[in-house]
């Protein structure tokens, strides 16, 4: 199986990727425990969901 090569962005496609990827760098230096999910609609992030986990210690 070969690899199809990428076609590169047009402009406004490569700052929404930028734009995506530094949402979500800064959701992941926030989180310590979780998950981050992502939401595409037409090669587009549309949505980033953060769940945080908060462990709590037994008594």
């Amino acid at each position: 199986m070969t690899e199809q090569p990428r076609s590169p962005l047009d402009p406004e496609m490569q700052k929404h990727f930028d734009d995506s990827l530094a949402s979500v760098r800064d959701a992941l230096i926030g989180l310590k425990y979780g998950s981050i999910a992502l939401t595409v609609h037409e090669r587009r992030v549309v949505q980033i969901d953060v769940t945080e986990k908060k462990r709590l210690k037994p008594n």
